[in-house]
């Protein structure tokens, strides 16, 4: 059975990209680089908005006690990029979006990438001085700001405008307004909207959104993502679903099976949104799927095992992506044996592996209608690169699945050379979702990109049906519950303070979050530090889940390579022993 459901998927696959049917693709030129585009892709993110008007009166957004319809949205966004455009909002300009996942999270980004701007992301977990960081480096001409992120720009506002004003909209806010503020409230009405979008220009290799990853040296990198990349990233979402469900259709079939109708009250398409949108995973693989596709995305202000159990049950959600601790706790929750989740019929995610005794457990869950998914990828891949589900992950539960269409792709040793099939080495995709760059980054775009092929830093290798079996990372980082965190960055606040010697700082397991930050820390002579004074010292200058929660302090120096390089993995490895 396992060869048999393996053949119907890769036959299925070919079927789909042949020359003139749904996924077919050819070469074109991106950027001075041939890449293979789909011939079908949309030329950006604008005209998938637009076509998504089309679903009207169905439901499209849900959060809390608010709904809003397809048409609704619509009206708001007509309204916002209104607004926008009268504020000198023009094509390549910014906009950033600090917030929760609040409704206007949504309708501010499809309102910036409509009128052609670029859509900051801001990590709502940012604190004051990365908020300074990252607004001064992508410098939006203006900041739509829920309550919590305005509290903290309003410290370093000043200096941001320093150079140029920053006109702020105030989100879900009653707190005094600085200087060239507006409320949402007071200036975006929809009983006025205009009846079209404003007129704009959109080459499909224009920017589209930054969205910031940790980086390698104390600062994050701001990632520019592209309307040709993301339209793409929906094209793989659309073509994993497809292929899946033919391929199964076909299994069915030979099984001779009775292919089986929908029921009359089988709930519409709709996705629990539980990740911020300011990451890929939410935003490229959730809200663009979905509004596309004409489902309704539900809304999370925070994670909630018992919330999201009771939201799939109140809106009949169908399909469920996060981080695999996400649906690993709903599945051992109490509420998930008595709440109604028999709506599901996808559960998993990204961010994370989802580990194989997860997807059986999920497979089995005590609704039988729910199938295992995941994906893999990056921020500066648009989203996925590999993408599997249902009775095809549980053939290959370890996997995460092919490698999506119009990816070329290398496995490389140290030295750059290719490896032989089954042979483990980093994995280097190239294709239309690898972004452009990194913003003001240009030596750090050239490190990660190399002749089209972003070296992604996992450790791979691929088996004879091209399936792809992540095994370790290259990159110094820690992967904490979905969040990547360089070491590097750590480091380097950590050594701001005035008593450390020597730092390292790595990865330690933890069965809840995958992993979380762990520091060895050799300190200066006559120093006095512990854990609770390095904490409050980090606080202010990183987001909270990057300061370390593990922390050893160490009486000799730490331990070296003939290169002058901390040991990490010994270290790892001997602190951790037997926790």
């Amino acid at each position: 059975m396992h060869r048999a459901v393996i053949d119907a998927l890769n036959q299925t696959w070919d079927a789909l990209i042949a020359d003139g049917a749904p996924f077919a693709h050819s070469e074109t030129e991106v950027r001075g680089m041939t890449m293979k585009t789909f011939d079908s892709a949309p030329p950006n993110l604008r005209m998938v908005w637009e076509m998504s008007a089309a679903h009207g009166d169905k439901p499209y957004l849900v959060y809390e006690d608010e709904s809003y319809t397809f048409a609704e949205a619509h009206t708001i966004v007509r309204s916002l990029a209104a607004y926008l455009k009268g504020q000198g909002v023009a094509e390549g300009d910014r906009v950033a979006i600090a917030m929760r996942n609040y409704p206007e999270w949504v309708f501010s980004y499809w309102a910036v990438v409509s009128i052609g701007g670029a859509a900051v992301g801001v990590n709502a977990w940012w604190t004051s001085a990365e908020l300074e960081y990252g607004l001064g480096d992508s410098r939006p001409k203006v900041v739509v700001a829920d309550d919590e992120r305005l509290e903290r720009l309003l410290p370093v506002l000043d200096g941001l405008r320093a150079d140029g004003d920053m006109h702020i909209m105030s989100v879900r806010s009653d707190r005094a307004l600085p200087s060239n503020a507006v409320r949402w409230a007071d200036v975006i009405d929809p009983a006025t909207a205009p009846d079209t979008l404003p007129d704009a220009e959109i080459h499909p290799d224009d920017d589209m959104c930054i969205f910031y990853t940790s980086g390698t040296t104390g600062f994050p990198k701001g990632a520019q993502l592209t309307h040709r990349g993301s339209v793409h990233n929906v094209m793989h979402l659309a073509f994993a679903n497809t292929v899946a469900a033919m391929a199964a259709a076909s299994v069915a079939e030979a099984a001779g099976e009775a292919p089986t109708e929908p029921a009359a009250d089988a709930p519409a398409p709709s996705l629990l949104a539980a990740t911020p949108l300011f990451h890929v995973t939410a935003n490229n693989c959730v809200l663009h799927g979905a509004t596309a596709a004409g489902a309704k995305v539900i809304l999370m202000y925070k994670w909630d095992t018992a919330r999201a159990i009771e939201l799939i049950e109140r809106e009949r959600a169908t399909g469920f992506t996060g981080v695999p601790t996400m649906s690993r706790e709903m599945l051992l929750h109490p509420d998930w044996e008595t709440r109604d989740t028999s709506s599901l019929e996808s559960m998993g995610g990204g961010g994370a592996a989802l580990q194989p005794d997860l997807v059986e457990k999920i497979a089995t869950a005590k609704d039988a209608g729910v199938q295992p998914s995941t994906g893999y990828g990056l921020t500066e891949t648009h989203g996925i690169v590999t993408a599997v589900g249902s009775i095809f992950f549980r053939a290959k539960p370890a996997s995460a699945g092919r490698i999506m269409p119009t990816f070329d792709y290398r496995v490389v040793d140290d030295e750059g050379n290719d490896v032989a099939k089954g042979e483990r080495g980093e994995l280097c995709v190239k294709g239309p979702a690898v972004v452009k760059g990194y913003l003001n980054r240009q030596e750090a775009t050239a490190e990660a990109i190399v002749d089209g092929y972003f070296h992604t830093g996992d450790i791979v290798y691929i088996d004879d049906d091209d399936f792809v079996y992540i095994v370790d990372r290259a990159k110094d980082m820690v992967l904490r519950g979905g969040e990547n965190i360089y070491c590097a960055e750590v480091e380097a606040a950590v050594y701001q303070h005035p008593d450390v010697a020597e730092a390292a700082v790595f990865g330690v397991p933890d069965d809840r979050l995958g992993e979380v930050v762990g520091v060895a820390i050799h300190l200066k002579d006559g120093a006095d530090l512990d854990q609770a004074g390095l904490t409050e010292f980090l606080e202010p200058l990183m987001a909270k889940y990057k300061v370390p929660e593990h922390v050893w302090f160490m009486d000799e120096p730490l331990p070296q390579n003939a290169n002058g390089k901390f040991l990490k993995r010994q270290l790892r490895d001997t602190l951790t022993a037997g926790s």
